[in-house]
Parts: structure tokens; sequence; C-alpha cells
């Protein structure tokens, strides 16, 4: 008999080869029917899989949201592989995992590679795959059984990965179905009891893509179908209203409607910024300035490219180095066209990816005494990161992008003093963008630099700094994320939630008693020792590309008023007016506003429609009636009604709305 701990603290006692199916049945109906897997001592697992030992016992049931997703999306992959192999006789099979908000599978056509034209077929079978209610029955194979199988069935993919696989580990297979003709996967699992407990209308087939064999360009190309996936048709609907939404706030179609930047093959991953998104840009960091200065910060500026040896001493080089863009210090040859150089060995240099080690060599001129820290440096750094091509993504993931960068240098004492001011800094500027967000601390990794005992105080400072300002709890998302820091510091991380629902993250703050200690930064300390100073690495937007890009996602191009590029547009009805909307134009200039005029020979509609699709916050209508009266038709941005406004009061208004939240 088996000793099975409940999560109230009861004991069951049943007998080997019980499964958690057969407890669920004896608890009562309601939790046969909703139990769809189990926890074993932690460990997700099939709901029909017998107990083998002593052990604690959780029913999954869809309350358990996070894994009743995994196992629905896992599954939904294993019937869109055999939906697949239904439909196109003689397609090999790869692999198929659950992703965050659905699934993919990789294939290998027998004749051509499938097409989004092929989706709608392939969904009916799924949806007739999930109607039969196949069961999904775990086995365990040898290798060798595995290797025999796929070689005889022709997955010569399959046989190759399963040829790799160690001897005596234990080898699961999925059969889905039963009988000789059942349908086989080979996987890890767990699943569901059967396909007919996925929802045949919680699912979609969204897009066909090549992928490489294993990611590699040197193998065969394959086609891979995605997929999204949920437990039931509302979850489906609400995530497809916000991929519409997302469609429709993409930062990249705005960007270019609103004029504010493009990007071109010619800088792959560097951004060409156009007056009006420059002005966006300036704004924020106008914005950041006022901030980081009233904090006590000191704005630097450090060098582009430094030498190789620099970063080997930050431990970059060894550990970042295929993220860097390396040039060689050396005269190019201007003799031969064929050679860009003359000898070929020049020693090496790298464009900064960071800004991190030229802040400590900032620190490290002169003699510092305890008296004078803590040192905030402040950089608008530019830095470059040599990112794939594959990887970029418009202003959210380029090679080239400036940070709002900051190291504090500080004593042991002021660590989590300097962490707390630091928290509630970013909380007054994300509130000011108008986001809700959630803080986590990233700890250790596997590979790291440092002691066991500066790893334990360093996580215990950012803890502490995060209690001491309130936002340890439930209302800021605190949580605390395992093996995720940096390589030499743990790190407090700032998601920020935006206008429907997606998460980025967005600002760190880094604890580390690392790379003061490679790179010799010192202080004198109250006994006249020398000491080394802790660095604090912090950032609020992260990059101003990518927060630039973020907020234009999540106020749908409508910024803000004082980050809006034309915060006013004065259009005329008739030519008799041009005049008077000059006056318009200028009164509102000198109170300083950001204002075009609009005298075309156009109807008003048209330029209503116009300057709407550009987010123009305000149209200022201007005919022969306002121009009389000295009024202005105010038109503001998503609404339908006008206000008439007397001129003066309409420069107050908007001078007033157009002042950034710190000023305002």
């Amino acid at each position: 008999m088996l000793s099975i701990t409940l999560p109230d603290g009861s004991v069951r006692e049943v007998a080997r080869g019980t499964t958690p199916a057969d407890i669920a049945a004896a608890i009562g109906p309601g939790l046969a029917k909703a139990a769809i897997a189990a926890r074993v001592d932690g460990e997700l697992r099939d709901i029909g899989r017998p107990l083998e030992a002593n052990a604690s016992l959780a029913l999954v049931t869809n309350r358990d949201e996070n894994d009743a997703l995994e196992l629905a999306r896992h599954d939904y992959a294993h019937v869109l592989a055999e939906a697949v192999q239904n439909l196109f006789p003689g397609t090999q099979i790869t692999f198929g995992p659950a992703t965050d908000d659905g699934f993919y599978y990789d294939f290998a056509p027998k004749d051509r590679p499938f097409t989004e034209e092929d989706l709608p077929a392939i969904e009916a079978e799924m949806r007739r795959i999930i109607a039969k209610d196949e069961p999904l029955i775990r086995e365990v194979w040898s290798r060798q059984q595995l290797i025999d199988r796929w070689q005889k069935q022709g997955e010569t993919f399959k046989a190759e990965w399963a040829a790799e696989l160690p001897e005596g580990e234990e080898l699961t297979v999925y059969r889905a179905g039963k009988g000789e003709d059942a349908w086989l996967d080979m996987c890890r699992g767990p699943h569901l009891a059967s396909t007919g407990k996925l929802d045949p209308n919680a699912f979609k087939l969204t897009r066909v893509s090549g992928a490489y064999w294993r990611g590699d360009q040197n193998n065969a190309m394959l086609s891979r179908i995605y997929g999204t996936g949920w437990l039931n048709k509302k979850q489906l609907d609400e995530h497809l209203f916000r991929l519409e939404e997302a469609a429709k706030r993409d930062h990249r179609k705005l960007g270019q409607e609103m004029d504010l930047f493009h990007l071109q093959q010619e800088a792959h991953g560097s951004v060409f910024w156009h007056p009006k998104g420059y002005l966006i840009w300036r704004e924020l960091e106008a914005y950041m300035r006022r901030a980081i200065d009233a904090a006590g910060y000191r704005e630097v500026k450090t060098p582009q490219v430094m030498d190789a040896r620099q970063w080997e001493a930050s431990g970059h080089w060894g550990k970042y180095r295929e993220n860097m863009f390396v040039i060689p210090d050396e005269v190019p040859n201007t003799d031969d066209d064929d050679a860009p150089l003359v000898s070929g060995k020049g020693d090496w240099m790298a464009l900064k990816p960071m800004n991190c080690p030229a802040h400590v060599l900032i620190f490290r001129q002169g003699i510092k005494s305890y008296r004078d820290l803590p040192l905030r440096f402040y950089e608008n750094g530019c830095c470059h990161r040599n990112e794939p091509h594959g990887a970029l993504h418009g202003l959210m993931r380029v090679r080239q992008f400036t940070q709002d960068d900051a190291h504090i240098f500080c004593r042991e004492d002021q660590i989590v003093e300097e962490a707390r001011a630091f928290c509630e800094l970013a909380d007054r500027i994300y509130k000011h963008f108008g986001f809700t967000y959630a803080v986590k601390l990233a700890l250790r990794p596997d590979k790291r630099f440092g002691s066991e005992a500066d790893w334990d105080k360093a996580e215990a400072e950012l803890r502490e700094a995060v209690e001491r300002a309130g936002m340890a709890n439930d209302e800021y998302g605190w949580e605390e994320l395992p093996g995720e820091g940096a390589f030499y510091a743990p790190k407090l991380e700032w998601h920020l939630t935006d206008a429907i629902g997606r998460t980025w993250q967005v600002g760190t703050l880094q604890s580390d008693r690392v790379l003061p200690e490679r790179l010799d930064a010192s202080y004198v300390g109250e006994d006249g020792e020398r000491h080394r100073p802790v660095m604090l690495h912090r950032a609020i937007f992260g990059s101003y590309e990518r927060f630039l890009g973020i907020l234009i996602e999540h106020y749908a191009g409508k910024l803000p008023m004082w980050l809006a590029p034309v915060q006013a547009v004065v259009a005329t009805i008739v030519s008799d007016a041009d005049g008077y909307a000059e006056k318009v134009a200028t009164e509102l200039r000198k109170a300083g506003l950001r204002v075009e005029t609009d005298l075309r020979n156009e109807k008003i509609n048209y330029k209503v429609r116009e300057h709407s699709l550009a987010k123009v916050p305000n149209l200022l209508v201007v005919g022969k009636r306002e121009a009389d009266e000295g009024t202005v038709a105010l038109r503001q941005l998503g609404s339908d009604r006008q206000q008439i406004v007397g001129l003066a009061e309409l420069v107050e208004q908007l001078k007033t709305a157009a002042l950034p939240p710190d000023l305002a």
C-alpha cells in the first residue's frame, strides 16, 4: 500500500498502481469530472499514470489555469501533427512544443511546403480528431525500439533524434487511439486523458513559416504551422481581439502613418528618426533629465569604442563577445580594393554593448572618499549589440540603442536606501506614463561570478529595499524568479502592463559587487583603508527606442499632448480666414506649443480625417465667423464634438494641457 498526502494534509492509503484519476473518483464525481492532471511531489503528470511510491498529490483542474493551458496547448500540437499526417500522407513529423499563447509543429512535407491556404482543412481535421475523443496513452520504450519504429515509418528526423538519446533513460511515447493504426509521437508529456478533453472551438491555426531542422541553417528547411490554443472559446475570442487590437497599434505601422521613423536594409537594426519622431525622443530625454537631476544624478558621456583588454577585464569579452561588434585597431588599406586592412594584425576593439565599464573608469579618476558616496553617474548612452537579423523587430529589438543608464557607487550601508529610493523614482515615472507594473526579483543564475556569500547579501538587500518601498506584495505583482539574474548580479525587474494587457519588461536595478572588484574600483573608508564600492546598475526606460515603441502601442498613437510631435493644427474652412489662422498659430507658438497650419484648398472634413489619422490631439477650425468673433472651433482627437473657444482662453487651455506631468 502507498501513503498519498493530499493538499489539506489528509493521507489516503491506496494500492500500488492506483492512479490520480482513481483518487479523484473516490473523493467525488464532481472532482473526477473536473480533474485533468496531477502534481505528484510537485511534478505535473498524466491523470491516468499509476502512482509508484508514497507521494504528495494535488489534482489539477481548469482552475489551475497555467497548468491547464500548458497541457491543452501541448495536446493541440499533437492533434495538429496527427491531422497533417492524415491529410498529407508521407509528411514527416519533427517537434511541436507549447508556446506562451499557443503551439506550433515543424513538418517535413513530402511534396511541397505548406501554405496558409492549407490551414482551414487542417483545422477541420483537428476538430474531427477531437470529436473522436481518442485516448492519449503513455508508453515507455527503449531507445532501440524508438529508432526501429521511426526508421520503419520513414520518420528520418525522429530516428536521428532518437539515436542521440542517452542509453538507459526512460523514454516515453504517447499513442493517440488504440490498435496498430494508432498515431504515435515521441514525447515527455504529460497530456490530457484524451483528445476529447480539448475544446474544439478554442483553437485557431494562425500562420505558416519556414524553420530549419534543429534551428541550423545548414539543415533541411521545414514547414512550421503555428496555432493559438485556449481552454474555451471565450478565452480564444479575447485573445484574437487582443491580436487584432495589437495589429492596429503596431508601432511600425503607426510610425509610418505618423511619419516618426523608418528602418532600412542599409542599417540593419538601427533607426532613422524623422523630425516628428525625434521631437518625441527629445521630450522623453528632457523629462528624464529633470527626473535624474532632481534625484541627485550627475550626467556623463563615455566613448563608443574601447580596447578589447577593457572588455576582457570586465568579463564581457568572455561571456558576451558573440553579441559585440568587434573591430580591428588598424589603419584601413587604401591601396588594394580587395583587402580592407593593411596587415590584419591590429589589436581588437569593440563598440560598447553597455555603459557600466566606462562608468567605473570615470569613478577611478582621482581618489574617492567614503564621504563622496553615493556617486550617481547617469548617461544617455548609445550602445550596440550584434543581434541576429531574424530577431530584429522595429523599435522593440534593435542593434543600436540609447539607454537611460545610470550606475550608483555606494557603501555597503547605503545599498538598501539607494535601492529603495530608486523603486520610488521608477514608481513616479511609470505612473506619469499611465502604466501599472509588477516588480520581480531575478535570482542567481547557474553561471555567475562572485561568491555565494556576496550573492546572498545582494539578493537580501534588493528584497529589503522593495519591502521598505512597500512594494513586496500582490498589489505590485511581487515575485521572485530563480536563475534569471545576470552573471554578475541579481536584479529587480519592472514589468509594465499596457492598455491591452500585454506585459513589457523595462526597468532594472542590479546590485553588483563583481565589476568593481574586476575593474579595481575603490574608495578610502573612514578607517583610512581602501574599500570596494558596490555598484547599482539601473535603468527606467530601458532603452529610448523600445520605450518609445511601447508608448506608441500603449496609446495607439494618440500620445499624451506633452509628447505629441504636433500638438495642434489650425485648419481653415475658407481662404478668407488664412490670415486669422496664422494669427492663432502665432499666439500658440508664443505659448510654447508645437503648431502647424493647414491652409489648403480642401474640404474641412478631408482635413479633419487626415489630421485624425496623423493622431494630432487638437484640430483648431477657423472660418470667417471665427475670424470676425476672435474664436476657434476646437475638435479634440477621439471626439465628434467641437467647442467654440475664445482665442485667449484657448491659448491658456492648451498651454496647461501640454505641460509634462512632472511640471503640471
